[in-house]
């Protein structure tokens, strides 16, 4: 499949397109003034250890402390063991898939928290997860350093190859080849871009993150509290790095700084790229020459449309995402069963297209249209399958429920699309609603209901509300407003403050 990386850079920002068949699949942004920090590497100071959830809080030097589960620790490191086949500690499985490919370890190991760390000690972790919202980093003490052709791990004596490389003869050749080239005791992964490249290949890549390596251990030595040893390329170079595979045509930059610094990084670490990078000289801005403007805008619908006429619908809540699937428009023409199968088939690729390109993460409930008969289910769960296998995050699908529902889980390592660029409506507070007028008309009656029965004394009532509130109330409560004065005797006005909230009022009483 032909793929291109269109690049937009300026001061303030980097956009970076991933485009396959001349279609955004996936977008990644870095604002210069918030960059994210996955892959930095820090020396921490432990604040705090919950032994009931077997968590550790650690000041990295930010805003709020990084979190460090127990199983994200490396155990042979911090008891300083030796690792045999006896250990009974397992390390690592296969790779997983985000943009590089990283270890995944066993994190069963059985080992208390508190037997590990101490309030107080320092340590060096890397973070695995940016923060999101009230949540700081997530961390680990399992440093790796990803290159073009593999990934290193210093602390970890295990040599694997990414699950994407699926020839059993290749993998045990670049297994042997790693084993040969590699500091005994260290540990590799070959990454997806390794598969058919020789010694020589590797050789500068590994000299690199040694160099790297070596120089980082020097900068941890000494006190001087939690800071910062090693931070990761920008998301331009990251973009080199990770996204830049044999499928790819391409790389277009816009701008010029940037595209010499593409240049030089290329000739020095991957000098086969270098003619495949580009300088965008016309002059409409390069996402709009590419129509990507218009298609960032449509992934932060809500609904999107399908070809047939059905359409889906993505609702982000706090602990999952729901896709529902819908015919809409699309009746079909003959069996209603296979109506209903061809829409959801057609919204397996839109699902997984929105997953990627608005980099969903979490837990994730797809609402299929209900099918009766088991061959559906078994033909739309085969297409679901499939289709993730283009995705570079790690899902986990279960088989569709009785009730037509594929539940999944993506690996998120960063924030979505929509908490990239969007912010909670200021009016609605991220609800999606608000009370209607009626509600509120009703709830200052019944307020003015209260203080009229409480105090007979009350002379009068004074009520601010919102434009919206006062129409309706003299619309549709005018005969309310005129019995409550004449039996009360009490005179009740109404004023219109335009910046008070459409469900805020105030009552004053004299």
């Amino acid at each position: 499949m032909d793929s291109e990386i269109i690049i937009n850079s300026n001061p303030r920002e980097i956009r970076v397109a991933l485009m396959e068949n001349n279609q955004l699949v996936e977008l990644f942004i870095e604002h210069k003034a918030n960059k994210g920090i996955v892959g930095n590497i820090y020396r921490g100071l432990v604040t705090k250890i919950l032994p009931g959830m077997q968590v550790a809080f650690v000041d990295i030097g930010l805003e709020k402390a990084g979190f460090l589960y127990v199983g994200d620790i490396d155990v042979l490191e911090m008891l300083d063991l030796e690792e045999s086949e006896g250990s009974g500690i397992p390390l690592i499985e296969e790779p997983e898939k985000e943009i590089e490919d990283k270890p995944q370890r066993n994190l069963n190991h059985g080992i208390p928290i508190q037997d590990l760390l101490k309030e107080g000690q320092e340590i060096i972790v890397q973070v695995a997860k940016n923060p999101l919202g009230t949540k700081g980093a997530r961390i680990t003490t399992y440093i790796s350093l990803p290159g073009r052709y593999v990934v290193y791990m210093p602390t970890v004596n295990h040599i694997n190859v990414s699950r994407r490389i699926e020839d059993e003869d290749e993998k045990d050749r670049l297994r042997a080849m790693m084993a040969e080239i590699g500091n005994p005791g260290e540990g590799y992964i070959v990454r997806t871009v390794g598969q058919g490249c020789q010694k020589e290949d590797f050789i500068p890549d590994l000299h690199f993150l040694h160099r790297l390596w070596e120089n980082l251990e020097k900068n941890s030595d000494g006190t001087g509290g939690p800071r910062l040893l090693h931070e990761d390329f920008n998301l331009i170079f990251r973009s080199i790095r990770d996204l830049f595979t044999q499928d790819v045509e391409r790389l277009v930059i816009d701008s010029k700084d940037d595209y010499q610094k593409c240049i030089e990084f290329c000739s020095k670490y991957l000098p086969h790229l270098v003619d495949k990078i580009e300088l965008h000289s016309n002059s409409m801005p390069i996402f709009e020459h590419n129509g990507l403007e218009i298609e960032i805008n449509r992934s932060l619908d809500r609904k999107v449309w399908l070809k047939s006429g059905g359409f889906i619908a993505i609702d982000q809540t706090e602990a999952l995402v729901a896709i529902d699937v819908n015919t809409g428009k699309f009746v079909g023409h003959t069996d209603p069963e296979e109506t209903i199968l061809k829409t959801n088939l057609e919204a397996v690729r839109e699902v997984v297209y929105q997953l990627r390109l608005r980099n969903i993460g979490g837990i994730i409930i797809v609402d299929f249209i209900d099918m009766a008969r088991e061959e559906s289910k078994e033909i739309v769960w085969n297409a679901l399958h499939q289709a993730l296998k283009r995705d570079r995050s790690r899902t986990r699908i279960l088989k569709i429920s009785e009730l037509g529902l594929a539940e999944m889980t993506r690996k998120r390592v960063r924030e979505s699309l929509t908490q990239t660029l969007c912010d909670p409506c200021f009016y609605c507070g991220g609800k999606g609603f608000i009370k209607s007028t009626t509600t509120v008309c009703y709830e200052i009656v019944r307020e003015i209901q209260k203080l009229v029965s409480q105090d007979s004394d009350r002379k009068a009532i004074n009520v601010e509300v919102h434009q919206a509130i006062y129409d309706f109330m003299f619309e549709e409560e005018s005969s309310f407003i005129e019995e409550t004065q004449e039996n009360h005797k009490i005179e009740i006005s109404f004023q219109v403050d335009q910046k008070l909230h459409q469900e805020k009022y105030k009552i004053t009483t004299a």
